[in-house]
């Protein structure tokens, strides 16, 4: 054989086996790369339900430090007209989110969360802050029952009548706010929320839950160890039987306002515990970094064996 044959034979078995590892390369990283529109890394949205005799304003200091740690808040206006009718509106409002959610309520908006959640599976982690944690067949009347607090002696009874039907609206008393809800509050700050109360209809109290999404979804809870507005006994019963992760801090029943600090922190742990179900590799980059290096290992590895392959197959073709 010729040089010049023996020249474009090994050339043409260089190019082959040349050949073959790109193509393993390319393979090996197009397995390594993610899907389009993978967002398993992407921060939850937190959804802020406020309670009763009160509106999203008063998550005001949490929403400031929860932007400030790079979270998507939505605070809604929680209706305050009944626990059928409040759950499925703050339902509808998750259907609008794309991506995980971290649900968090204050007060009587605890038992709005517990209804609004069943069956939203991007719904991770629920958060209760000083609330109501009704189980099925429960209602806020039937659980003051069981642990009484000084709320029952703070409220006066508005008719109301709206939209063809009436019922009764619970105010807080102006006298009592300060004592009863905000006590860890100034005073004049409490007086403000009394004048600008929001009320709510007997029927948030009275109506039962029909779903208790907190058997199904890990919780979290704060226990303000001063509340008199939601008994703490009461908060400690429901957060012990939801196996929730809980916090207990001195504080009256606006722990949202008066330690904005704490709840947000807490909040914080149920966002970093709904993704804690992915691979943790804080010692070697993301998910999708090991993944890369792993295939482009992969790959270096066949090029590598490639070119000694080829190696011998020359060296006893052509020696």
């Amino acid at each position: 054989m010729t040089a010049l044959a023996i020249f474009g034979a090994r050339h043409r078995i260089l190019r082959a086996h040349v050949t073959v590892a790109g193509c393993a390369l390319a393979l090996c990283m197009a397995s390594a790369a993610p899907a389009d529109g993978d967002t398993s890394g992407a921060k939850p949205t937190v959804v802020l339900v406020h309670g009763a005799f009160a509106d999203g304003s008063s998550w005001d200091e949490v929403i400031a430090r929860l932007g400030r740690s790079g979270y998507t808040v939505i605070a809604p206006a929680n209706p305050l007209r009944g626990l059928y009718n409040d759950s499925t509106y703050v339902a509808s409002v998750l259907d609008s989110i794309k991506g995980p959610v971290v649900l968090v309520g204050h007060s009587y908006g605890g038992a709005v969360i517990s209804s609004a959640a069943a069956g939203k599976p991007h719904v991770k982690s629920l958060v209760y802050v000083s609330a109501l944690m009704p189980d099925v067949g429960e209602s806020g009347m039937s659980l003051a029952a069981r642990f009484p607090s000084e709320l029952g002696t703070a409220t006066r009874s508005v008719p109301y009548r709206e939209g063809g039907r009436s019922g009764t609206d619970l105010y807080l008393k102006r006298d009592k706010v300060h004592q009863v809800f905000a006590a860890d509050l100034p005073e004049r700050e409490a007086n403000l929320l009394g004048v600008a109360q929001r009320p709510i209809a007997t029927t948030a109290f009275s109506e039962k839950a029909k779903v208790a999404a907190w058997k199904a979804i890990p919780s979290w809870a704060l226990v303000g160890r001063q509340d008199k507005t939601i008994n703490p006994d009461q908060e400690r019963f429901q957060a012990k039987r939801a196996d929730a992760h809980t916090v207990e801090i001195n504080s009256s029943h606006v722990s949202l306002i008066a330690h904005p600090e704490a709840v947000t922190n807490l909040i914080l742990q149920a966002a970093a515990g709904s993704s804690s179900a992915q691979p943790s590799l804080a010692t070697t980059g993301s998910v999708h970094d090991v993944r890369v290096e792993a295939g482009i290992a992969g790959a270096s590895l066949l090029v590598g064996t490639g070119a000694v392959l080829l190696g011998r197959r020359l060296r006893r073709r052509f020696p």
